[in-house]
C-alpha cells in the first residue's frame, strides 16, 4: 500500500490550501480515510475523515466549518480543503487509509506527510 501527500506549502492567516493524497496498492473504495496532523513537539490528531462510500464525514470541532474532507473513488484520490488558515494549523499533515474487519483493525496505512506552514 502506498500514500502519496501533496499541496502543503506556506500560506498567510486567512488562506486556503487543497492538501492531496493519491493511494495505490489497496482496494481504495473499501476504506475509510483521514487526514491527520502533527504540530511540533505534539501529538498526532485527527483532522477529518470520511467513510469508503463518501457518505458520511467527521471533524473535530478545532476545524469544523473551515476544513472539507472529499474523496474520488474512480481515481484513488482524497482531498482536504481548508480555508480561513490559522497560525496553530500549522503542522505536518498525513494521509491515513484504515480498514475495519468485524469491529477489528485490519489495514492502517499512512502517507509520508506534507507540511502546512501558516504565517505572515
Amino acid at each position: 500500500a502506498h500514500l502519496v501527500e501533496s499541496g502543503g506549502g506556506l500560506v498567510q492567516p486567512g488562506g486556503s490550501l487543497r492538501l492531496s493524497c493519491e493511494a495505490s496498492g489497496f482496494t481504495f473504495d473499501r476504506y475509510a480515510m483521514s487526514w491527520f496532523r502533527q504540530a511540533p513537539g505534539k501529538e498526532r490528531v485527527l483532522v477529518a475523515t470520511i467513510t469508503s462510500t463518501g457518505g458520511s464525514t467527521f471533524y473535530p470541532d478545532s476545524v469544523k466549518g473551515r476544513f472539507t474532507i472529499s474523496r474520488d473513488n474512480a481515481d484513488n484520490r482524497v482531498y482536504l480543503q481548508m480555508n480561513s488558515l490559522k497560525v496553530e494549523d500549522t503542522a505536518i499533515y498525513y494521509c491515513n487509509a484504515k480498514k475495519h474487519v468485524r469491529g477489528n483493525l485490519k489495514d492502517d496505512y499512512w502517507g509520508q506527510g506534507t507540511q502546512v506552514t501558516v504565517a505572515f
